[in-house]
């Protein structure tokens, strides 16, 4: 099939005008396929050019949209009730597993959007993670993706066996075969896997992606004030390859944030999501999850469908979340 799918695709790219030289850079980069193109139209044109060494940006213009073509990428104009046909009608949504969540979410999480679930050591935003790693494993008609999931676990807590307790509840067989979970030691690891890597499983069909969490590594490995800039440049870099990929296959992305104390004259201190500016205008939706009581809340920080401060209530138990 590989060298098939490659003879197909070097005769279409041919037939389009594009020249030996470049279909034998596609082809030492192992991007002649179909997954290749999706990079190839991932990358902007400038990345482009510096990846394949390519001589001009027309070269580079005549590429990228041959490529669309050939993988029926969509970037057309479409009318705002097309749009919403696609969103609401078109588009499967992803269950939390608990009726309040669902609500709150707008009947479940959207394909094409990034979620933020932001809050303290101990406020289920790990737990939430778990939970929509079995439910994206349902069928469609039980409010599940029927996929498989990308689990980047950036601070070490995933649990095989937390997933194995959530999966016998919802009745969902071989939960953790359809998990596959990347353990980055530091950023440059998490950044590599995500640009060149994360495609791989998204190919073979994973529909979520979660991060656990975005801010961790950095926040650790770029310290003083000195490095802020160049953090928040890489934070941003990494978002944005999520936000790409997320357009190109119709994944479902959820990250979690830690949060940072923020006095007021007051004398009281807010807590607000880590990052700053970069992953609040990188989410697309930005959840504070917090203990009250007995019970565990999730709020809306901002989001452009849900009014903020829109919350539900949950609690958690040994086999996942739960309506409170």
């Amino acid at each position: 099939m590989g060298k098939e799918e490659e003879k197909e695709l070097e005769q279409k790219l041919r037939e389009s005008g594009l020249g030996h030289t470049v279909i034998q850079k596609l082809k030492a980069q192992g991007l002649l396929s179909m997954k290749g193109l999706r990079f190839i139209v991932a990358l902007t044109s400038d990345e482009l050019v510096d990846f394949l060494a390519l001589g001009s940006y027309e070269t580079a213009s005549r590429l990228q949209e041959n490529a669309k073509k050939i993988i029926g990428y969509d970037d057309r104009v479409l009318t705002a009730g097309q749009l919403l046909q696609i969103i609401e009608q078109e588009q499967p949504k992803l269950t939390t597993g608990v009726k309040g969540l669902d609500e709150l979410l707008g009947g479940g999480l959207y394909p094409v959007e990034i979620y933020e679930f932001a809050g303290e050591y101990g406020t289920g935003k790990t737990q939430i993670c778990h939970q929509l790693s079995v439910t994206a494993q349902l069928p469609e008609e039980k409010g599940g993706l029927n996929t498989s999931v990308v689990y980047i676990d950036a601070e070490g807590t995933f649990s095989p066996q937390r997933i194995v307790s959530i999966a016998k509840r919802f009745n969902v067989e071989g939960a953790l075969e359809r998990i596959y979970v990347y353990r980055p030691l530091n950023t440059g690891e998490l950044e590599r896997f995500v640009k060149f890597t994360l495609n791989t499983y998204l190919d073979q069909g994973a529909r979520l992606v979660v991060v656990d969490s975005i801010i961790v590594l950095y926040r650790a490995q770029f310290r003083g004030i000195e490095w802020l800039a160049r953090r928040q440049q890489a934070i941003n870099y990494v978002l944005d390859w999520l936000k790409r990929w997320a357009r190109l296959y119709g994944a479902v992305i959820a990250i979690t944030n830690q949060v940072i104390t923020h006095p007021l004259p007051s004398g009281i201190a807010l807590k607000l999501p880590a990052g700053g500016n970069i992953i609040a205008h990188a989410s697309t939706h930005r959840f504070l999850m917090k203990k009250a009581g007995d019970t565990w809340l999730i709020e809306v920080l901002d989001s452009p469908r849900f009014a903020k401060g829109a919350s539900a209530e949950f609690t958690i138990k040994d086999d996942g979340i739960w309506d409170a």
